[in-house]
């Protein structure tokens, strides 16, 4: 049995790996789904005992630490003193100034899976609108061939790219999964997903769209 105990007086807030985890894979396991009712709360939880029954839908105490454990040796959540809640105000306004930080180059959009973007940050209009129908499109390569790379090859990454000469991506794609809703953020150049504005990136649209699961 566990001796491990509760830090007082702190809030369970996930880092930006924890969030990339969380939306990284259609695929739940007990980790994916306490992170993503995390991400469900508009504001964050109480770390507290209540708090992580509710959040893990489990009464055993003992597994609920023992699962808090898991996620923090990971660096997935981690505790923070002061209470924070989801941005607030209309996603045209939020989200391009949110995606604008995980972009080295400041070019990257936010597309549905129907190929239509929902914000832009650093593209013309014209360009987004062809990557973002790209994005859908390569979508559509990837959930035909998910047996050949997840299981044949056993790469773990859904993200694409597109290649220079050296090996590095000059426009990736990478695919989050919020409620039923497959987005994908499309980058020129090198991600900033270690960014703190990941994380209410992610968090925003959970909260938006994960209610529709």
């Amino acid at each position: 049995m566990s001796d491990a105990k509760l830090a007082k007086d702190l809030y369970i807030y996930l880092t930006p790996a924890g969030c990339y985890y969380a939306v990284s894979a259609v695929e739940d396991d007990l980790v994916r789904k306490f992170l993503h009712n995390l991400l469900a709360q508009s504001k964050t939880s109480k770390l507290d005992m209540p708090s992580l029954h509710k959040l893990m839908d489990n009464d055993d105490a003992e597994k609920c630490i023992a699962l808090l454990q898991r996620c923090q040796q990971l660096g997935w959540v981690q505790g923070i003193k002061e209470e924070r809640t989801v941005p607030i105000g209309a996603l045209e306004d939020l989200l391009p100034g949110l995606l604008s930080k995980i972009a080295e180059e400041g070019k990257v959009l936010l597309a549905d899976d129907q190929g239509f973007y929902l914000a832009c940050h650093g593209y013309a209009h014209e360009v987004a609108e062809e990557i973002s129908a790209l994005s859908a499109e390569i979508s559509v390569v990837q959930a035909r061939r998910t047996g050949l790379l997840m299981n044949n090859l056993g790469l773990n990454s859904q993200a694409w790219g597109v290649i220079n000469a050296s090996g590095n991506s000059q426009l990736g794609f990478w695919p989050l999964y919020i409620g039923n809703t497959r987005f994908v953020i499309a980058i020129s150049g090198v991600p900033h997903f270690n960014r703190p504005e990941f994380i209410s990136l992610v968090w925003l649209l959970s909260v938006r769209y994960a209610q529709k699961k």
